[in-house]
């Protein structure tokens, strides 16, 4: 081991938890078991979605748009109509130009322990992965071991599993 290594290790606390680059994850409430893409990249979160539409309800800003994910345990094919409250837009700026895009917060069970994270929706078909999980919720999770995947036992959350609030200030 280099100096450098034992110099990094020694900075890490000896109860963080350490994920791969892909890891399984369950998107709540639904039950939805997907791969998900650690992506230090992208700071936002981003989920699959289609029909991606905002409307009002009660005075508030809403989004309802299609989930239609494969469920990874049992091959079923989840494709519901979801209406959430709009937590904020997003313009995302890349090689392809600008992208407006809506943010929810959902609720992604990885591991043992259920996150509340904000959601970017965008139409993910063509991606390898319908989940991808940027540096806001990585930074919640514990390390990124970009050299592995699946570092984490199949996500089995229920309603003793804690549950990791969204910080508003983030």
């Amino acid at each position: 081991m280099s100096v450098a290594q034992a110099d990094a290790s020694s900075k890490t606390p000896a109860k963080e938890r350490v994920f791969g680059w892909v890891e399984n994850a369950v998107v709540k409430p639904w039950g939805i078991q997907v791969k998900a893409k650690l992506d230090s990249g992208a700071l936002t979160s981003s989920l699959d979605a289609r029909n991606i539409e905002t409307f009002n309800q009660n005075d508030e800003e809403w989004v309802r748009f299609r989930l239609k994910l494969e469920d990874e345990a049992s091959g079923d094919v989840f494709s519901d109509m979801i209406e959430r409250p709009l937590y904020r837009d997003l313009t995302v700026r890349g090689a392809g130009g600008r992208d407006e895009r809506p943010v929810v917060l959902l609720d992604v069970c990885i591991g043992d322990t259920i996150y509340e994270e904000q959601f970017s929706l965008r139409d993910r078909g063509d991606m390898n992965y319908p989940l991808l999980l940027g540096r806001r919720t990585i930074s919640h999770l514990g390390l990124l071991d970009v050299r592995e995947t699946f570092l984490q036992k199949t996500p089995k959350c229920n309603g003793d599993t804690p549950v990791v609030p969204h910080d508003p200030d983030e």
